[in-house]
């Protein structure tokens, strides 16, 4: 959001030079623009209201749990050690929102004793284990799998019925589950969740998924409907999503339409559409290497350590100069990483201006999702560092590896 181009043609971000910080912090570099990170925050709380949270797997640090609460929203964290990192962030634990598919009866302990505002039950098993821990009586809600296949990728598809998430409405189980949590003295029946996958751009996939929640949902008569997350956001020219606000506005009409009571508390899980376009990382052009015939490999300093997803799914990005950000891009190049494998793409179908030589810094727009979250230190690569900037500022908020921390397990 608070990009600007000088005369010249360099990229700042919230004031502050792209090249100037790529010198002063080395490369591979996330780079955030904080006020669009809160921008985005409040967006989600006006359009959702009280109880929305963010989705915690996108991007989780100390400095993002902080911002996503101060900005008014809950946290949903999927394992022990996002619930982990939020506590220490001082999120208080009735702000978040614990998920996953297998969570431990350790994981599911160290929730109770917190006290976390609810637990999101997945399995007849993870009722069991709520029902031998005892004490404490958290409040939960039920994820469901209502049958719906949103048209993303069959990876971060969640809603189908052949799902490792939830309790299937066509079985049954979810019928089974509600009447068992009902009965259950451990807990406190709340409502129910449902998640239909990722990077979904049509806002009529929630719609639909309002349409057969409702059904299961208002003879119920409990206080909360959760749709969950997975509001796509365009990653390459071309692509188009709903805005936060139109999504919202799009479940609460499906809602009033299908009965859903007025005065339930309707709210979502949005990830990647509050963190994925306030970031763009940066690399250093190491070598170039035309193949006449063929294509032109391009190759930085990072790959599919800092960005899994064109490996994993076939993802596309964008490439440009931070130097010459308008410059016409004519060269058509694949942006490959330094890693063992023919298939670190980073870019696969990249175009940069024709005068890119190797040195240059490139950015690729839209990672502040699932980039650093899903990073690995796979042949002993460093993971970036991570920068928020603001008002002519950087701050490091997630320090760079070393050789040394790469090591710090071994015994």
């Amino acid at each position: 959001m608070n990009a600007s181009v000088d005369a010249s043609g360099r990229l700042s971000i919230g004031g502050v030079d792209l090249l100037d910080l790529a010198s002063e912090q080395g490369t591979p570099l996330f780079v955030y623009d904080e006020d669009h990170l809160r921008a985005r925050c409040r967006e989600a709380v006006t359009a959702w209201g009280d109880g929305v949270a963010y989705g915690a797997k996108a991007f989780l640090c100390r400095a993002m749990a902080a911002l996503a609460h101060e900005e008014g929203m809950c946290i949903d964290v999927a394992t022990g050690g996002e619930l982990h990192v939020a506590l220490a962030a001082g999120v208080p634990a009735e702000r978040l929102v614990l998920h996953g598919n297998n969570k431990s009866e350790h994981e599911l302990r160290a929730a109770v004793e917190v006290g976390v505002g609810r637990i999101v039950v997945d399995s007849f098993d993870e009722i069991d284990r709520l029902e031998r821990l005892g004490g404490g009586r958290p409040r939960v809600l039920v994820r469901v799998t209502p049958g719906i296949e949103a048209h993303t990728h069959e990876y971060i598809m969640t809603g189908q019925a052949d799902s490792k998430f939830g309790f299937g409405l066509a079985t049954g189980d979810a019928e089974r589950a509600v009447r068992r949590l009902e009965r259950s003295r451990a807990v406190e029946l709340a409502g129910v969740h449902a998640h239909i996958g990722s990077q979904v751009f049509l806002a009529d996939s929630f719609v639909r998924e309002v349409e057969v929640l409702a059904s299961f949902f208002n003879p119920l008569a409990l206080p909360e409907l959760c749709i969950g997350g997975g509001l796509g956001v365009p990653y390459v020219e071309g692509e188009e999503a709903p805005t936060i606000t139109e999504w919202a506005a799009a479940v609460h009409g499906a809602c009033t339409a299908s009965g859903v009571p007025e005065e339930t508390r309707v709210t979502a899980e949005p990830g990647r559409s509050i963190v994925a376009a306030a970031a763009l990382t940066l690399y250093r052009v190491g070598t170039i290497k035309p193949i006449e015939g063929v294509r032109t490999y391009l190759a930085v300093d990072g790959g599919m350590s800092d960005n899994p997803r064109p490996v994993l799914y076939g993802s596309g990005y964008e490439v440009f100069l931070p130097r010459s950000t308008d410059a016409d891009r004519t060269r058509a190049v694949t942006v490959v990483g330094k890693h063992c494998e023919s298939g670190d793409f980073v870019v696969r179908h990249g175009r940069v201006p024709s005068d890119t030589v190797v040195g240059d810094v490139i950015a690729t727009p839209v990672t502040g999702a699932y980039g650093h979250s899903m990073a690995s230190n796979y042949n002993k690569v460093p993971r970036p560092p991570v920068v928020f900037v603001s008002g002519g500022a950087a701050r490091v908020v997630v320090r760079r590896e070393t050789y040394e921390d790469l090591m710090a397990c071994d015994v």
